[in-house]
C-alpha cells in the first residue's frame, strides 16, 4: 500500500512538473507571438523610415540638378543676348554708314566729296562692324547636363534585406565565474565580416535552466561590445544563478539572441537580526550603530505612558533583576513589556547583533566595514546558544577578532575568554571566511586578502555570523563569492598554529 502511495506520488510530482514545463513554454509561445505581432509593426515603420530617407535623398539630388540646368541655360542665355545686342547695334551702324557712303557717290563737287570720302574711310576704321566677332560665345549644346543612372537603377532594384547574422553560440567551459565577476564568451558558428558589435543580455534567477518568462527579472543590456568576451564585475551573488544571451549586431540589423545559458552564482546572503539586537543597536539589514538613547528611550517612553506627568525617568532607576548577574555595569535587565520587535535577546553590555542565516556547512564569505569613529567592534560567528549577557569571544561558543580604538588602540582575537594580540594593521574592510567543515574561521584584509588571525576549531552546532558595536557603526557586504585569493591562501596556508594555539581549541 504505501509503495503504490509513494509511487503515484512521483507520478504526480513528474505530471505537476510537466504541467509546469509545459505551461511555461505556452507562456514563452505566447510571449513569442506578441513579439512577432510588435516587432512586424517596427519593422514596417522602420523600412517607411528608410525608403522616406532614400526618397528624400533622390528629391534633393534632383532638384540640384535641376537647379544646375537653370544656371546654364540662363548663363549661356546672357552671353548670347549680350552678342546679340551687339550685332544689332553694329548692324544699325553699319546700315547707316552704308546709306551715307551711298550718297556720297552722287556728290558733284570735288571738295565735298573728298569730305565726304575721309568722313566714311574714318567711320568704316573705327566702325565695331569689323571688331564683332562672328562667332557664338556659347553652344547651344546641353548634353553635357545629361545623367545615366542605369547603374544606380541597377542598385535600386538590387534592394533587399540586410542578410541577419547568426546567433553566436555562448560556450559554457569559456565562463567564468569568480570574485564575484562574471566573464561571458562566445563565437559565430560562422565567419561574418559585416558584424559590428555584440548586444549581452543578463538577469538574475532563482530557476536552473532555461530562462522562464513569468516571475522573472527584466534583462539587463551591455550595448556596444566589440569583442566576442564580456566581463561583469562588481556583482551581488543574490540569485542562485544568473541567465546569459548574446546577439550580434550590423551596422542595421541585430540577429537572433543565441541559446541562453544559466550560470551558478551562489553565495551566502544574509541580514542583520534585527528582532534579536541589543536595544541600544539601530540595526538596519546591512548596517549597525549604536545609539545610547536606544533603551533609555524605550523605557522612558513606557514609563511615561504608565506615569503622566512624571518626572524624567532614567534607565539607571532601580528594577527587578533578574537571576543572571550583570557585567560591571547596572543594565536592564528586567524591561517593560517588549518594543521593536520584542528585541531582548541581548542585554547588559553585550551590545550584540547576529545574522538571520545560520552556516551548517560550506565554505563562505563576507566583508565588515567599520566607521572611522568606531570605539570597538568585534566580528566574529557564533552559535545561536550565545548567552544574552555573552560578549563575542568571551565565551566557548564565539569566535571574533575585536578591534578597540577608546584610550588605547588594541586589535586582537577572542575566543573562550582568552586574548591574544595581533600585531597587524587593522584594515579598512575585514573579510571573513568560515569553512564549517573543515572547521576554520579565518581573518582578511578585504582590500589586500592578508591573512589576518585563524582560528581552528570543530563547530558542533550552526554558526551565525556575529557583530558587537560600540561608539559607531558597521556595514556589511554579503553575497559574495569566497573570492580566488582567499581560496588560495587557504591551500598553501595552514592557519597560524604554534602561536595561536591556545585559541584554537575544539568546542563541545
Amino acid at each position: 500500500m504505501d509503495s503504490q502511495k509513494e509511487a503515484l506520488q512521483r507520478i504526480i510530482s513528474t505530471l505537476a512538473n510537466k504541467n509546469d514545463e509545459i505551461q511555461n513554454f505556452v507562456d514563452i509561445l505566447n510571449h513569442t507571438l506578441k513579439g512577432v505581432q510588435e516587432n512586424s509593426s517596427n519593422i514596417l515603420s522602420d523600412l517607411d523610415e528608410e525608403f522616406d530617407s532614400l526618397y528624400s535623398i533622390l528629391d534633393e539630388v534632383k532638384e540640384s540638378m535641376i537647379n544646375s540646368i537653370k544656371q546654364e541655360q540662363a548663363h549661356k542665355s546672357q552671353e548670347l543676348q549680350n552678342q546679340l545686342s551687339q550685332c544689332n547695334n553694329a548692324l544699325e551702324n553699319s546700315e547707316e554708314l552704308l546709306e551715307f557712303a551711298t550718297r556720297s557717290l552722287d556728290i558733284k563737287e570735288p571738295e565735298e566729296f573728298s569730305k565726304a570720302s575721309r568722313q566714311i574711310k574714318d567711320r568704316v576704321t573705327m566702325a565695331s562692324a569689323f571688331r564683332l566677332s562672328l562667332k557664338p560665345k556659347v553652344s547651344d549644346n546641353m548634353t553635357h547636363l545629361m545623367v545615366d543612372f542605369s547603374q544606380e537603377r541597377q542598385m535600386l532594384q538590387a534592394l533587399k534585406f540586410l542578410p541577419v547574422p547568426k546567433a553566436p553560440e555562448i560556450d559554457p567551459v569559456e565562463c567564468l565565474v569568480a570574485d564575484n565577476s562574471v566573464t561571458v564568451a562566445w563565437r559565430m558558428l560562422e565567419e561574418d565580416n559585416k558584424i559590428d558589435h555584440y548586444v549581452l543580455e543578463y538577469r538574475k534567477t532563482n530557476f536552473d535552466g532555461l530562462p522562464r518568462v513569468k516571475d522573472e527579472r527584466c534583462w539587463e543590456i551591455i550595448d556596444n561590445i566589440k569583442g566576442t568576451e564580456y566581463t561583469l564585475s562588481g556583482l551581488k551573488f543574490d540569485s542562485k544563478y544568473m541567465n546569459f544571451r548574446v546577439r550580434a549586431c550590423n551596422k542595421a540589423v541585430a540577429g537572433e539572441y543565441s541559446d541562453p545559458v544559466t550560470l551558478e552564482t551562489k553565495a551566502l546572503n544574509f541580514s542583520l537580526d534585527n528582532s534579536s539586537s541589543h536595544l541600544n543597536l539601530k540595526v538596519e539589514d546591512t548596517c549597525v550603530e549604536w545609539d545610547p538613547t536606544g533603551g533609555k528611550g524605550q523605557e522612558s517612553k513606557m514609563k511615561g505612558k504608565e506615569n503622566k506627568g512624571s518626572v524624567h525617568v532614567t534607565s539607571l532607576k532601580k528594577h527587578t533583576r533578574s537571576g543572571t548577574p550583570s557585567p560591571k555595569r547596572t543594565s536592564l535587565s528586567s524591561r517593560p513589556p517588549p518594543v521593536r520587535g520584542s528585541r531582548d535577546r541581548f542585554t547588559g553590555e553585550s551590545y550584540t547583533v547576529l545574522g538571520d542565516t545560520a552556516i551548517e556547512s560550506g565554505q563562505h564569505y563576507w566583508e565588515v566595514k567599520a566607521q572611522k569613529d568606531c570605539k570597538s567592534y568585534s566580528v566574529g560567528v557564533a552559535y545561536k546558544t550565545l548567552g544574552k549577557f555573552d560578549q563575542l569571544g568571551k565565551t566557548n561558543t564565539s569566535w571574533c577578532v575585536h578591534v578597540n580604538n577608546w584610550l588605547q588602540n588594541t586589535f586582537a582575537a577572542k575566543h573562550n575568554n582568552k586574548v591574544k594580540a595581533l600585531d597587524v594593521t587593522v584594515p579598512e574592510k575585514i573579510g571573513v571566511f568560515c569553512d564549517f567543515d573543515g572547521g576554520q574561521l579565518s581573518f582578511y584584509d578585504a582590500n589586500s586578502k592578508q591573512l589576518l588571525y585563524s582560528f581552528k576549531t570543530k563547530f558542533t552546532q550552526p554558526v551565525l555570523p556575529g557583530f558587537m558595536v560600540w561608539c559607531g557603526g558597521l556595514s556589511l557586504s554579503t553575497g559574495m563569492q569566497v573570492p580566488s585569493a582567499v581560496r588560495t591562501l587557504q591551500k598553501s596556508e595552514n592557519g597560524m598554529t604554534g602561536s595561536a594555539s591556545s585559541l584554537n581549541n575544539a568546542t563541545q
